[in-house]
């Protein structure tokens, strides 16, 4: 099972949408070749997204085998973020973040408040 409160997750977020009838080998190939991501850690995720960003995928990896998790919405859109440089092709969120994007919150000009800290 994925822990999204295990602070030991690393978490990358593909930000250009991808074919979601890609399984295991072929999110994986995405993986590797676009997140640059050539082999597996333990608790790693990776998220990909649709063109339309209303269907996500997990690629998780817990150290024995491989996950695929995947959601769909009903109506909406999921708030994708969003390149900060040219040619980003992925960006590492916090389990928070990712957690509020699968809630529905848009992250767009959401901070954490000055109190909250928390330890990488």
């Amino acid at each position: 099972m994925i822990a999204l409160g295990n602070a030991a997750l690393k978490i990358f977020v593909a930000l250009e949408p991808c074919d979601m009838r890609k399984s295991f080998n072929g999110l994986f190939a995405l993986a590797s070749s676009h997140l640059e991501h050539h082999r597996l850690e333990c608790d790693t995720v990776f998220v990909f997204t649709n063109k339309r960003y209303n269907r996500i995928k997990l690629l998780y990896f817990d150290g024995t085998g491989l996950w695929v998790a995947a959601k769909r919405l009903e109506k909406g859109r999921f708030s994708w973020p969003k390149a900060s440089a040219s040619g980003q092709q992925k960006i590492k969120l916090k389990p928070e973040a990712l957690q509020m994007i699968l809630d529905g919150v848009d992250l767009r000009g959401a901070s954490f408040k000055p109190w909250y800290e928390r330890a990488e």
